[in-house]
């Protein structure tokens, strides 16, 4: 027996197909005899006869759904619309297929095989099992089917033997205009179907009626034509000229109708296809390439000599890839002309982006460039050895780290654009467009810290000090996992700066994590308060029993990965009312122990103050901007400095006068995982982000310096549209550049099923089945059939067993709702029914598909209502091999896990249904089959009865096969008109707060009186942005929105103006929100009810505290013009 994981991937496959269909091909008994009626024995791949009674046709439990009851009181952000009324599903009694064929076809082969099933009854005293047992007769019979000339034609033959059932065709000619679209002239569309118009048999022996694991084969003496993919074809949009170059070579040659198929290419001809219950398919592994003559061990870059050692050592680069762009340049022939002019500019822009990385090597001869690549290197060698070495078990000496040719690449042609501010670069949006565990993080954080350094060497004084790298995410698990190796890359530079002062400063280098009050405690805290989530509440907790959740959203050291325990936590200077939060390591030998802290920053008050020069963020806590005025801290707003930190306008009195006006605003901006920058949130953001670019803008050399923008994704579809709406820049730069071939873009290469293993996707659906059925089922199967073949391969005594990574199932969910009925499932049904699920044998079977197995009572969670705390120790659990004792059995998710959860030892997931987006689905099933070694399997449940859950299953094949293809389109629009109604307040207040000093303190907003004229900028700023993220901006449409926003921003000022003026000359005064005295405030949350009390003006001040508090999607119902519903669904 192999004990290699992917045999047992394979094992768990067949055990799935001959437990739920049965019997196919070389698998299974195909004469077995079953204890129970076939129908009840297997959940799907059988047909009713046509003709049998509704209760036949119709499962009792098909209506049993998925208890849509939310689990929790409160808004289901994940939540699906509305239902309509439930309409009675039935069992089917057809399937077939459609293929097309050439002119020149006149006869073709029909292959139906199916099992008919005998009720036996035994005699009395028989020790043969069951008293009622069914007998499998298997049927295989090849009928030929003539097609003739004329079109339209149809036609119905009888199945030989098979009492009933036919084979019923229908011929139909193509449409001359899908000629254009390279199809042969004459080309024919076959539709074939099965179906049982066997009489029905009695209640009692209803399956004697039935037939069982039906399968259509056809074959031709002459190739199918493939089905052309014609969305492309004369599409001006760039992203889909791409997708037409680049998938030219990928053919769909067959749908199914209720069923999927399989086509059989041999040598580039289709002449077999068929149907198939179980569809599979592998995605092939996108992998770095090697580039040779280029060095990219990181401590060999770490002691580079000079400019010329650094062009010998990284000159390589450059050339190699004109090389390959001049091979790509020389195989273009044979292309038609549109294609041939896609592939020409692809292949220059990869030009271009070679040019920018000799750029960046070239700017290695200078000095301070030089030093801050050295130390770059040599801190990410550091973090990268101690990391490894603790995720691999080894020694970190025994490391070797390097980068990935696509790494430094992306680092050496991003230098200019940090070095050089005033360059085209430098607002120039680099996009890094590359797989799931690709390595995305490294890169960006290795540039991360050229930036750092290279803003102490050339000012190591404190006026260097201040934000200078800020990463931004969307969810709280990615910003979690990302901490650790940020925090870890930190910790090696401030150790580094630690040995010189002089070169790199006095100020620390910190890292600071900013998000909301659910991962960390937003304030500090003090006695005699009553908020258990302060900083002073957790860690005294914490310090009670360190068994509860650290204070801080890490729970071990990042430099030397011992976990924090009772004494790791200091509330400085005292425990009653602490300004700080200061973390140590246990270990007495780590270099952060004692009197040496981490240099990490979780608490909002400390971040504020000492303004950590690394701030990770969700883009959700942006929303703070208008509400609290040390958030322009981050933008260098602050003029005041002592041991403790900076202070600005907020802070009066407090410590000594900096030498400058101001910090330099942020340098570099990383937004990872763009794609989920989109939808109502995106539209947020980008109206705030109005206010962050403004505020993060200074003049150099008489010139508008903004930051240095680098993003980030695995999926990606017109780019440049959301980047323009989002950040207000035009140019957008993909790396890697993609090329001609989808296969090869130089950096990276499509490895073969022979080179790496790939991730098997498999699909699975059961019309007139209910969907709580169908997981019942395929959990019951997959978590049994996994226990039985890691028993088989030696259990825990095997390290490791190659079964390990399908121990674990992860079952990912479309919402909260689903998730909630599902967790109720599996801790009553799953759990019960395992206990005896080795037992299902047939009749006579000595060894059955599965193993008896005890798994815990409540699956792990990881959602948007699982804590901080719990989230963090989830994962530490999906890690822990299953032999260890806090293994996990089944983990339950929502688009949560989509980006962040990088666990390699997973390697088996469910996905119940199909996810809202292609995006979605490519990223949440990359969270399996992460290591080459354990190549993971991921099962959708796909409902029939919903149009798009039935496309993707009908073509379950060739959608995995071009799934990068269906990447949809996000969609920003901030300065749409429900957009301004939600946020134009906020974005304006924190524009004018922040942008002009004398505003800035909490009774700043009383100053408007003074400072109106001060605040037009804010008003212009506004209006302009508006202008330039429009699509067209030279359009009426766009000057028309201009003149709106700016009119809207002036009502806003004056309405402001307003009412400050009447609380002055009342003796009152303003403030942004209730925190000094008893001013009246201005800004409200939208639903604070303290507005009914005041004049509607002050509606106009409404803004969110979080950019996610936007309306959710709602239903929409059609009916015609007499009140009667549209069905929809039914006619998509």
């Amino acid at each position: 027996m192999s004990t290699e994981p992917i045999q047992v991937r394979q094992s768990l496959l067949d055990a799935l197909q001959i437990d739920l269909i049965g019997p196919s091909g070389a698998l299974g008994d195909h004469r077995e005899v079953l204890p129970q009626a076939p129908s009840r024995w297997y959940l799907t791949g059988f047909l009713v006869p046509t003709d049998a009674d509704e209760e036949q046709r119709f499962d009792p439990n098909s209506d049993d759904d998925m208890d849509q009851t939310p689990a929790v009181a409160g808004v289901d952000e994940n939540a699906e619309p509305e239902k309509s009324a439930a309409r009675r599903s039935y069992l089917p009694s057809s399937l077939g297929l459609s293929v097309l064929v050439p002119a020149e076809t006149r006869e073709l082969q029909a292959i139906v095989r199916f099992g008919e099933y005998l009720r036996v009854e035994q005699e009395e005293g028989s020790k043969q099992g069951a008293p009622v047992q069914w007998r499998r007769n298997p049927h295989e019979e090849i009928v030929s089917v003539a097609l003739g000339k004329k079109v339209p034609a149809q036609g119905v033959v009888d199945v030989p033997g098979s009492r009933g059932v036919e084979i019923v065709w229908s011929l139909r000619g193509v449409p001359d205009g899908d000629v254009d679209g390279g199809l042969p002239k004459g080309t024919r569309s076959l539709s074939m179907f099965v179906v049982n118009r066997r009489k029905a048999s009695p209640d009692e022996v209803r399956d004697e009626g039935f037939i069982f694991q039906v399968e259509l084969e056809v074959q031709s003496d002459l190739s199918f034509i493939a089905r052309p993919n014609l969305r492309s074809l004369e599409s001006d949009d760039w992203d889909e000229r791409v997708s037409d170059l680049q998938y030219r070579d990928s053919f769909e040659f067959s749908v199914g109708h209720s069923v999927a198929t399989e086509s059989v290419i041999e040598d580039g001809l289709c002449k077999t296809v068929r149907t198939c219950h179980l569809p599979t398919a592998e995605v092939e592994k996108v992998a770095p390439s090697k580039i040779d003559g280029v060095t990219l061990n990181m401590e060999t870059l770490a002691f580079l000599r000079d400019g010329d050692d650094a062009m010998e050592q990284l000159g390589g680069f450059a050339s190699s890839y004109r090389d390959w762009i001049a091979k790509q340049t020389s195989g273009l022939g044979g292309l038609s002309q549109r294609r041939m002019d896609t592939a020409k500019e692809l292949l220059h822009r990869a030009d271009l982006a070679a040019g920018r990385i000799q750029a960046g090597i070239e700017l290695l001869a200078d000095p301070d460039c030089l030093e801050a690549f050295r130390i770059a290197n040599k801190t990410m060698a550091a973090q990268g050895r101690r990391r490894l070495a603790l995720q691999l078990g080894k020694a970190p000496e025994e490391i070797t780290p390097a980068w990935r040719p696509f790494q430094l690449a992306f680092i050496l042609m991003n230098l200019k654009g940090i070095a050089e501010p005033t360059s085209h670069d430098r607002d120039l949006v680099d996009l890094l467009f590359f797989p799931t565990g690709g390595g995305k993080t490294e890169a960006y954080l290795g540039l991360a810290a050229f930036t750092l350094v290279l803003r102490r060497l050339r000012n190591p004084g404190l006026t260097s000090s201040g934000l200078s790298v800020l990463m931004r995410y969307t969810l709280r698990l990615l910003t979690l996992d990302q901490l650790g190796r940020a925090a870890a890359l930190v910790c090696a530079l401030e150790l580094e700066r630690q040995k010189d002062v002089e070169k790199l400063g006095e100020w620390p280098f910190e890292i600071g994590l900013w998000v909301g009050r659910a991962a960390t405690p937003n304030r500090m805290g003090r006695k005699g308060e009553s908020d258990r989530e302060s900083a002073r509440a957790k860690t005294i907790a914490f310090k009670n029993d360190d068994r509860k959740p650290s204070p801080i959203p890490l729970e071990e050291c990042p430099w030397c990965g011992t976990k924090f325990r009772s004494n790791s936590f200091q509330l400085v200077p005292n425990t009653d009312n602490p300004t700080d939060l200061r973390v140590t390591c246990a270990n007495r030998r780590c270099e952060f122990s004692r009197g040496n802290p981490l240099p990490v920053l979780s608490v909002d008050e400390p971040i504020y103050r000492r303004l950590p020069c690394f701030l990770i963020a969700t883009v959700d806590k942006f929303a703070a901007m208008p509400w609290t005025g040390e958030v322009g801290g981050f933008f260098g707003k602050v003029n005041r400095v002592d041991s403790e930190g900076f202070y600005g306008p907020c802070d009066t009195g407090s410590g000594r006068p900096l030498p400058v006006d101001r910090l330099p605003p942020p340098d570099l901006v990383i937004q990872d995982e763009l794609h989920l920058i989109s939808g109502p949130l995106g539209t947020m953001v980008g109206l705030y982000e109005t206010a962050l670019d403004e505020l993060s803008t200074i003049q150099v050399d008489g010139q508008d310096v903004r930051p240095k923008i680098i993003a980030s994704t695995a999926t990606v579809r017109r780019a440049l549209s959301q980047i323009r709406s989002l950040f207000n820049r035009p140019d957008v730069d993909v790396f890697p550049p993609p090329g001609p071939d989808i296969r090869d873009s130089f950096f990276a290469r499509t490895h073969s099923t022979a080179e790496s293993n790939a991730r098997k996707y498999v699909g699975i659906a059961a019309q007139g089945r209910s969907p709580k059925v169908i997981m019942l089922r395929l959990y019951l199967a997959l978590l049994a059939a996994s226990q039985k073949a890691y028993h088989e391969r030696g259990g825990a005594k095997a390290d490791p067993n190659p079964a390990d990574p399908y121990m674990t199932l992860l079952g990912y969910f479309n919402s909260l709702r689903e998730l909630g009925g599902a967790r109720r499932l599996i801790e009553d049904e799953v759990r019960t029914q395992l206990t005896g699920r080795g037992s299902r044998k047939r009749i006579g079977e000595m060894e059955g598909l599965f193993k008896d197995r005890t798994i815990a009572y409540e699956p792990v969670e990881l959602t948007s209502r699982v804590s901080t705390d719990k989230v963090s120790e989830a994962k530490r659990r999906l890690e822990q091999a299953f032999k260890e004792k806090d293994r996990v059995d089944v983990a339950i998710a929502t688009n949560m896990i989509s980006v962040g959860l990088d666990i390699t030892r997973l390697g088996l997931m469910v996905c119940f249904g199909q996810p809202k987006t292609s995006s979605e689905y490519i990223q949440a099933t990359s969270r399996v089959g992460r290591d080459d070694k354990r190549p993971g399997l991921v099962i959708t449940i796909l409902n029939i009865h919903r149009p798009r859950d039935r496309s993707h299953y009908e073509r379950f094949a060739a959608f995995h096969e071009s799934f990068y293809r269906s990447v949809e389109a996000t969609s920003v629009t901030p300065f749409s008109p429900r957009a301004l109604d939600r946020g134009l307040a906020g974005t304006f207040i924190a524009l004018a707060r922040h942008g002009h000093l004398p505003m800035t303190p909490p009774r700043g907003a009383t100053e408007i009186l003074r400072e109106m004229p001060s605040l037009q900028f804010a008003v212009e700023q506004l209006a302009d942005r508006a202008l330039e993220t429009h699509h067209d901006s030279s359009s009426p449409d766009a000057v028309e929105l201009r003149q709106k926003v700016l009119d809207r921003c002036k009502d806003l000022l004056d309405t402001w103006s307003t009412i400050a003026k009447e609380l002055h000359d009342t003796g009152g005064a303003l403030q942004y929100q209730t925190e000094t005295g008893s001013a009246q405030r201005l800004l409200y949350e939208f639903l604070n009810p303290e507005l009914k009390m005041l004049p509607k003006r002050h509606d106009k001040f409404r803004a969110n505290r979080s950019m996610r508090d936007v309306e959710p999607s709602v239903n929409l119902w059609l009916k015609t013009i007499d009140g009667i519903e549209i069905d929809v669904e039914d006619d998509q």
